[in-house]
């Protein structure tokens, strides 16, 4: 049985609405991790269910579980949702006059916080504009994501090649960045809606990715 055990530490902060916070060093398997955890010490009543309880840092862990399953990126929020829906509207994609994409058959993905994202089938595509490129980021509900220059507009577009089974439509179909490159549906043009920038993650913790692929639900 591995042996866990947390060691006070002097460093201490202060939470905007959960008061004055200890920090703890983590030692386990013969590794020390500075800072791996926290406790919340001057909780207000409205917070009280968490006194005397323990968390710890996410970037200080070698890894995270749920169950039997390695939770990669950053642990998924219950109330985070993803739904497809086909669609028949017409989506079109221009960059510099050429035409890059023209589809009637499009899938709206529409995901908790954000505004509708538009993947378009390669059929639909004309794939010698795409320039893949070595650039990846990883999202802990649809997997590694890869993208792809499109003449002088860097990362313009983006695909999962491999995406998790929940959201398997979407595999390997294409989705372009509408501040990048023209993209009109039913001949209006779409632009990204305010507060929709994504923090990008890159694969967990160095893992190459061929193991982030395999973890897969």
């Amino acid at each position: 049985m591995l042996i866990l055990a947390l060691l006070s530490s002097r460093h201490t902060t202060q939470h905007p609405n959960l008061g004055l916070t200890a920090w703890y060093a983590v030692r386990a398997g013969g590794k020390t991790a500075p800072r791996g955890a926290w406790q919340h010490t001057g909780l207000p009543g409205y917070a009280q269910e968490l006194q005397e309880r323990v968390a710890f840092a996410w970037p200080a862990m070698e890894a995270f579980f749920e169950e039997d399953e390695r939770i990669m990126g950053h642990a998924a929020d219950g109330y985070h949702r993803i739904d497809i829906r086909q669609s028949s509207r017409n989506l079109v994609v221009r960059y510099a006059d050429r035409m890059i994409a023209d589809t009637k058959r499009p899938l709206a993905l529409y995901e908790s916080g954000f505004a509708p994202r538009w993947y378009v089938p390669r059929a639909d595509i004309h794939e010698s504009e795409l320039n893949l490129v070595t650039h990846r980021t990883f999202c802990p509900y649809k997997g590694l994501c890869s993208y792809y220059d499109i003449g002088e507009a860097r990362l313009a577009a983006w695909s999962y090649r491999e995406a998790y089974a929940e959201v398997g439509r979407i595999n390997d179909l294409v989705s372009f960045e509408p501040d990048i490159v023209s993209v009109h549906l039913d001949g209006i043009q779409l632009h990204l809606a305010p507060g929709q920038t994504v923090i990008p993650h890159g694969p967990d913790r160095d893992l190459d990715v061929p193991t982030v692929i395999g973890k897969q639900p």
